[in-house]
């Protein structure tokens, strides 16, 4: 990623062509880093970057959407290893050492927030 060719105006501010933005704009949707690491290396104020994505963005054709990264997550259910203690006012002591009784033990202490 190269810096921007700078075109500065009689205000001193950096100006861009249609052309270099869809330039941009493309390499960064392809870049698959943050729109803020992105527009550093460009040497583009961020805000500006933003609001050319934001703009980019609205006005893509639906069929440019930008490719969902998925990530496949497996989850196995495990038994507790060690007992989770819950102490109750009054001394009382709960030893749960199975996934299965979390529900229950939920249902207990709800019942016994209940005034008498």
């Amino acid at each position: 990623m190269s810096k921007l060719p700078v075109t500065v105006d009689t205000k001193g501010r950096v100006r861009t062509t249609k052309e270099q933005r869809r330039i941009v704009l493309a390499e960064f949707e392809r870049s698959g880093v943050s729109a803020a690491q992105f527009a550093q290396r460009a040497g583009v104020k961020y805000s500006t970057f933003a609001a050319w994505v934001q703009r980019y963005r609205r006005t893509k054709p639906p069929g440019l959407k930008s490719p969902v990264r998925l990530l496949e997550a497996v989850v196995t259910p495990t038994a507790l290893t060690s007992a989770l203690q819950v102490h109750l006012p009054g001394g009382a002591r709960l030893d749960i050492r199975e996934a299965s009784q979390v529900p229950l033990v939920a249902a207990l202490v709800r019942a016994l927030e209940k005034p008498c």
